[in-house]
């Protein structure tokens, strides 16, 4: 029998989800962002950022792990913030996993959007 997925820490801290809307504009679909974010709770876990060679220069990627509850409306589109500092906006890297496909829990990646890379 295969042993259920229990996450790796406990679901204590606040993020803020911002979902996005489309509106076709000139025959482009333009995404906007809320202001406020919907507050949801999970693990965030950075690991250091992930290194990457670009253009012969290396480079460490601000990037992190969450895991929550399961969402339907969270996406690949989606921007994540921490609750305690909103200015600093994270990107859903790839598509979110709904780990067992049990519809209970799902991990993603995150990547800081910001200058730099």
């Amino acid at each position: 029998m295969a042993r259920a997925y229990k996450p790796a820490a406990p679901f204590t801290t606040p993020l803020l989800l911002f979902v996005p809307t489309a509106k076709r504009v000139k025959g482009v679909n333009v995404k906007t962002y809320p202001d406020k974010g919907e507050q949801i709770f999970g693990s965030f876990r950075t690991f250091g950022g992930t290194e990457v060679i670009r253009d012969g220069i290396y480079v460490t990627k601000d990037t992190a792990v969450i895991d929550t509850w399961y969402r339907p409306d969270i996406v690949a589109e989606c921007r994540i913030a921490l609750a305690n500092d909103p200015d600093d906006v994270y990107e859903i890297i790839g598509r979110p996993e709904d780990v067992g496909m049990r519809h209970q829990f799902m991990t993603f990646k995150v990547e800081r959007l910001g200058g730099g890379v």
